[in-house]
């Protein structure tokens, strides 16, 4: 059929019809999904007085569903998994089915910071009302689990009455805003970040002008040259660098995630001031909100925003539409000072006085301990501890004839100063002990992984980070880890359907950081995963050049060497 006049514009009028991404700063206010409709209905914050006055009466099955799988998020709480249910129904039951009557309870701890006091009131917890739970999480927080909803507003009135707080721990929010765990602290500090935080914290978290965002928001603020935050895979980061005129200061990172579409975050190639950094903060967040895409929930996050855009539209954006002002030019920061980024071991303070960092299991603690820990950083220190973004945590101030004494305290709580590198590089989430969405087992595994391996393998002494996650959402950053093992279940020898991981290798973090590679069809079982760690990281000690690192080595080596 000959083609009419008519036809190159109606083509044209069909192809760039826009169909909308939910973007509210033009003009795309009408919600597009439920998530974004129980939102306008009611700000997730208002949650908090229906849970006090009405829900801790009640109890659970007097909850809304839409503040039960919601809007009571925005305070830190989530249902956690019925126990029983295998992970073949994880994608297939109904989230009603897979509910159980308990809550995970995250406590944020901003900038990782606590007093001995905080701590002990967090072990007091999780004794009286979470039955001894307490994980140390890689972004620096608390979870408890087994919280009934009935105990709520104590354990509210308990953790505010010592300065902490579950406002916005979880939900499309303002999450925690990492801080080195040294700031203030560390000898080879390049400037210290906490005044930073404190003034992002005062004007953002709970202020309803930010409390609906397209999804969660996760921020990290470090001057340390370890680069000891992960600054590559948060929305927004502030990166410690010395520029050549303005001195100590900031480089900006936006658009980092990971998930089922990872992305590194960019540099804006601006240096910003101490002072500065929070109207940067506000800026960004401001963006997101503003632009981010609320249409679907798997691409609500700013990653795909600043893909789309592009770091030199974004900054643009930022400088024009939010802070009116241009940003000043900036360096990138310099390659990390040493290997391991979680100041485990014993290190010298500013102030002469020397900080211990130890290793617990994957960062499965308990009530128990962790009151036990406050005594010990009560009796040799000043009472001040910090957790690290990589599940592990730190005594500070301790003058230098109390620091053996600390140490003896601490490994005879079986977390290790001196960890082996299987203890001290492995993580994992919570897994499907507790979380909805996971498939199989995590911490469980990671603890008797980390026992066999230093069985096997007791010389081993080269850096290696193995991170174990119980589904594809990666909360244990599995694709930047040397070892990466995504949680799904796989077909054992005799054909039978069993927990495993896909496997991904050489990924890394730092100013070369990757998502190194998967081989194709490896896969392994959970029975079989010490046999394959031991295995592949046998042939990375065989096949080696001097000073290769691991993820160096995956890079180049065979898929024969890796399967």
């Amino acid at each position: 059929m000959a083609a009419t006049p008519e036809t190159p514009a109606a083509a044209r009028r069909k192809t760039g019809r826009h169909r909308g991404e939910g973007q509210w700063a033009v003009g795309h206010h009408t919600p597009l999904n439920g998530n974004e409709q129980f939102k306008k209905d009611d700000d997730g914050l208002n949650v908090r007085t229906r849970i006090e006055t009405i829900y801790s009466k009640t109890g659970f099955d007097s909850i809304d569903p839409n503040d039960l799988r919601g809007r009571m998020r925005w305070w830190g709480l989530y249902t956690q998994r019925k126990p029983g249910i295998d992970g073949g129904k994880t994608a297939i039951l109904e989230p009603e089915e897979l509910d159980d009557k308990y809550f995970m309870l995250r406590v944020r701890i901003d900038g990782g910071r606590l007093t001995t006091e905080q701590l002990r009131v967090i072990g007091e917890i999780s004794e009286e009302f979470a039955r001894g739970t307490a994980d140390l999480t890689d972004r620096q927080n608390v979870q408890y689990h087994w919280i009934r909803i009935e105990d709520v507003p104590e354990i509210w009135r308990r953790l505010e009455a010592v300065g902490l707080s579950t406002t916005e721990a979880c939900g499309d929010t303002p999450r925690v805003i990492l801080g080195s765990p040294v700031a203030g602290i560390a000898q080879d500090e390049i400037i210290d970040g906490t005044p930073a935080i404190e003034e992002i914290y005062r004007r953002i978290v709970g202020n309803p002008a930010f409390s609906n965002l397209p999804r969660k928001f996760k921020s990290a603020v470090s001057g340390s040259p370890l680069l000891d935050v992960a600054h590559e895979i948060n929305d927004i980061a502030f990166v410690g660098v010395n520029h050549p005129e303005h001195g100590p200061g900031f480089d900006v990172w936006v658009g980092g995630g990971l998930s089922t579409n990872p992305k590194l975050g960019v540099r804006l190639g601006t240096w910003v001031s101490l002072d500065e950094v929070p109207d940067v903060y506000e800026g960004v967040i401001s963006i997101f909100r503003d632009y981010g895409y609320r249409r679907l929930r798997t691409r609500a996050r700013l990653k795909f925003l600043v893909a789309d855009w592009g770091a030199a539209k974004f900054r643009q954006v930022l400088e024009d539409e939010y802070l009116k002002r241009e940003l000043t030019d900036g360096p990138a920061p310099e390659q990390p000072t040493g290997q391991w980024r979680d100041h485990v071991g014993v290190h010298r303070q500013q102030d002469g006085r020397f900080y211990v960092g130890f290793a617990p299991r994957v960062g499965r603690v308990d009530g128990a301990t962790l009151t036990k820990i406050a005594d010990v950083a009560e009796q040799h220190g000043s009472g001040r501890l910090r957790t690290t973004a990589e599940q592990k945590m730190i005594v500070l101030d301790i003058e230098e004839d109390r620091v053996e004494s600390v140490v003896e305290a601490l490994e005879a709580l079986d977390l290790r100063v001196k960890p082996s590198p299987f203890r001290r590089g492995t993580m994992a989430c919570t897994g499907i002990e507790f979380c909805k969405l996971a498939i199989v087992e995590t911490k469980a595994r990671g603890a008797s992984l980390i026992d066999e391996l230093e069985r096997r393998l007791p010389d081993f002494a080269e850096p290696i980070t193995i991170n174990i996650n119980g589904c594809p959402n990666a909360c244990a950053r599995i694709q930047v880890a040397d070892i990466g093992l995504k949680g799904q279940l796989v077909l054992d020898e005799d054909g039978n359907q069993v927990e495993g991981y896909q496997v991904h290798l050489g990924g890394a973090l730092g100013l070369e950081a990757g998502f190194g590679r998967k081989v194709r069809g490896l896969k392994v079982t959970s029975a079989g995963l010490p046999d394959y760690v031991e295995r592949v990281v046998t042939r990375f000690q065989e096949e080696r050049e001097d000073g290769e690192r691991f993820a160096a080595w995956v890079g180049r080596a065979s898929d024969e060497s890796l399967s």
